[in-house]
């Protein structure tokens, strides 16, 4: 009994080491514990070993070790405006008494050396230990002051009689908030539509909305309907097959874009290519075109397939012909700029399409050959120097897709946006994706993560999506979070962290296990969102967190502080009786809106047609939960007809349960009341589609992420349902200057 007791001793110190958390409270005020075998099932995934108690013994000394067999910790991330001085430790073989100096070198993102420093002989130790059977001493140095925000790498030198050595410590000095807009300061308020990019139709797309549909789309929405951005979905590059890989919430890449959305024909080396001509001017090509085009569904196969034909042909146009020197300059550029990633990504790419061909049966690249599972073996070097020609065709699709999607950005600026372009970066991506391949490192891929059980989920969430190890996010000094925000923030005014509580904690289920067998692991917050504060003044980009669902107030009060807007729906901004709250109750500090993409759209929940559709998918257990959520939905209109009759608001009531025009301009109007920074109004509603974009829990049973808007955009132009709408807005909430 003594050694089962020390055993749950060290496994439950373990746990608590690498941040899982003994317990959790749901919805309903309940605690529920982590049991031992989910703790051991997380720290396997986190490769630690747990089997015995030598096991446990083994890793909680190597942990304690750690800070002494490294020269420097990988990183250290402080505000701007911390008070006092901060240091940094560097543990030394011992020496005699007096003998230790210290040199280090400070530099910055450039690799201009900033400052230089000398510390020693005489220095006074802080700790010591022994390690290996040799004694070290560790020494506190304090860190250069009058430092501004920044990315800088301090490499320290310790030299004693025992011994020299060497570390680097990566210093990030961050500012206090997230970026504000002037025009936050003047009390303004903008409003902005939300699309989903995809769905957009024209005369002169594919069959999917292209970048150039988006351009369309922001002058529209900036000089037709006087809106200040543009909400859309998650950009993220994905595989592009039915009907796994289409969610852009479970992307190939959020490193890199989805290249669906170029518009082949506004390439200019496309002009000149003329055996892509030639393909175009094929009648059978012609008509696949136009069947595509016509489609109510988005064939991303298809899209995907015909677009990348048309794409290698240019390509080959672009590498040999003397007329594009000028963009191969660019397109160098780009390539240098975008390092060691974007190689690395085209190679996953290039190889994925070979590993199809050569083994069909490895479905995912955990399933290749043994020596092409990681990025960095002499395999995968082969591979690259044998296909470089091909590898280099992706590294070019990820070009003229950055290309296409600034030019939108800086056309939604022109038109007088203040805010243009409002990116979504999802929470994770596909465990089989490119990301998952190029930082095996630190995700844990044999772990998913999701939600705990609730009211609406009694069997809890999972999304299927491995979670980053934060232990070895840190040890790599937060190299894949850096450029995750660095490429979302790149072209655009506005970026929604989806799930921002992963910056706190993230639910994780152990691989193969219902999520009743996940834990709440934590991630160091403090440094995760200096970090985003630090890229978001940067990029000049205004952050929202997606706090949707049971949030600690405390985790709200954090990201205030860090200036990230909350994200409120009208459907949960609800009072204890149910009632919907009052503009005025609203937060000033956040971006609200009406409904969103896993959500009824206002149409649909006004006939309750989700309801129906749900109870068609087989997703309530019986008839009884049906006629509750009917009778629900009842009171929840009434509610709603309430709070707009007590804002003056009210319109006629229709009759026969459908939305009329001027409900929708009224509910949006008491939305537009608040002093919410931002607000949004999807492009669904405003068009007064039912259908909902995305089903949650269903994948082949409903078309999710495929219907395409019943207006194309030039019609969307002359819609009066829309410009009404539009006018109501714009009364409340007129375009702030920039």
């Amino acid at each position: 009994m003594t050694q089962q007791n020390d055993e749950q001793r060290l496994l439950a110190e373990l746990a608590e080491r690498c941040g899982i958390a003994p317990d959790y409270y749901d919805v309903m005020g309940n605690r529920h514990d982590t049991s031992a075998e989910s703790q051991r099932a997380i720290l396997r995934a986190m490769g630690v070993a747990t089997g015995t108690v030598e096991e446990l013994q083994s890793e909680l000394r190597r942990q304690d070790e750690e800070p002494w067999r490294r020269p420097c910790d990988p990183v250290q991330v402080q505000r701007v405006d911390a008070p006092g001085r901060w240091s940094f430790r560097m543990p030394v073989p011992d020496g005699s008494d007096g003998d230790v100096e210290i040199e280090w070198e400070l530099q910055d993102d450039s690799g201009s050396v900033r400052q230089t420093g000398k510390a020693g002989p005489g220095l006074m130790p802080v700790g010591h230990r022994v390690i290996d059977g040799r004694l070290v001493i560790r020494f506190d140095l304090p860190v250069p002051l009058g430092l501004e925000m920044g990315y800088y790498s301090l490499r320290a030198r310790g030299r004693s009689p025992a011994g020299i050595v060497e570390g680097t410590l990566r210093l990030i000095i961050a500012p206090p908030r997230c970026y504000t807009p002037p025009w936050f300061d003047r009390a303004g308020r903008a409003w902005g539509v939300a699309v989903q990019l995809y769905a957009l139709r024209s005369s002169q797309n594919w069959g999917a909305g292209d970048f150039t549909d988006l351009s369309a789309m922001a002058e529209l929405a900036a000089r037709d309907l006087g809106a200040s951005l543009i909400g859309l979905n998650p950009l993220h590059a994905l595989k592009n097959s039915r009907p796994y890989h289409i969610s852009p919430y479970s992307p190939d890449s959020r490193l890199y874009l989805n290249v669906l959305y170029v518009d082949v024909e506004r390439l200019p080396e496309f002009k000149h290519a003329e055996a892509a001509q030639r393909l175009m001017d094929d009648d059978a090509f012609r008509s696949r075109l136009e069947a595509l085009r016509k489609s109510d569904m988005v064939d991303y196969d298809g899209v995907y397939a015909a677009k990348l034909s048309v794409l290698e042909l240019v390509f080959a146009h672009f590498e040999r012909e003397p007329e594009a020197g000028d963009r191969r300059q660019a397109f160098e550029r780009f390539i240098r700029e975008e390092g060691e990633s974007l190689e690395r990504f085209a190679v996953f790419q290039a190889l994925s399409e070979a590993m199809r061909r050569q083994y069909p049966h490895a479905r995912v690249w955990q399933e290749w050959p043994e020596p092409y599972r990681s990025p960095v073996s002499p395999a995968v070097a082969a591979f690259l120097a044998a296909r470089a020609s091909r590898v280099r065709f992706y590294m070019y699709l990820q070009w003229i897709a950055a290309e296409q999607l600034g030019q939108a950005a800086r056309l939604a600026c022109e038109a007088g946006m203040a805010i243009g372009l409002y990116h979504d970066l999802a929470v994770g991506n596909d465990r089989s994706g490119g990301d998952a391949w190029m930082f095996q490192d630190v995700f844990a891929l044999d772990a998913d993560c999701g939600a705990p059980p609730d009211l609406l989920g009694p069997e809890g969430q999972n999304w299927g999506l491995p979670p980053v190890d934060p232990g070895k996010l840190r040890a790599s000094a937060y190299r894949l979070y850096i450029e995750l925000l660095r490429r979302n923030m790149r072209h655009g005014g506005a970026l929604r962290l989806d799930h921002v509580m992963a910056l706190f904690r993230l639910f994780w289920i152990p691989g193969g296990s219902p999520a009743t067998a996940g834990a709440y692991v934590r991630y160091p917050a403090d440094d995760l969102l200096g970090i985003l504060a630090l890229e978001s003044e940067r990029h000049q980009v205004v952050v929202v967190g997606e706090d949707l669902g049971t949030v600690p107030d405390m985790v709200r009060e954090q990201l205030a502080a860090y200036g990230v807007l909350s994200y409120r729906l009208l459907y949960f901004e609800r009072g204890a009786d149910g009632g919907f709250l009052p503009p005025a109750s609203y937060p000033i500090q956040a971006a609200a809106a009406v409904t969103t993409h896993d959500l009824p759209t206002l149409a649909g929940f006004w006939a309750g047609e989700d309801i129906e559709l749900r109870w068609k998918l087989g997703l309530y257990p019986d008839e009884g939960h049906r006629r509750a959520a009917v009778e629900g939905r009842r009171r929840d209109k009434a509610k709603l007809l309430e709070a707009l009759k007590a804002e003056s608001l009210l319109p006629e009531e229709p009759q026969d349960g459908t939305m009329t025009p001027a409900l929708c301009q009224a509910i949006h109007a008491y939305l537009a009341r608040t002093p919410c920074r931002l607000m949004l109004a999807t492009l669904e509603d405003m068009v007064g589609e039912r259908a909902q974009v995305n089903v949650p829990g269903t994948v082949e049973s409903h078309p999710n992420w495929s219907r395409k808007s019943p207006l194309a955009l030039e019609a969307l132009r002359r819609d009066e349902r829309c410009r009404q709408l539009a006018r109501v807005l714009q009364q409340l909430r007129p375009m702030p200057t920039p």
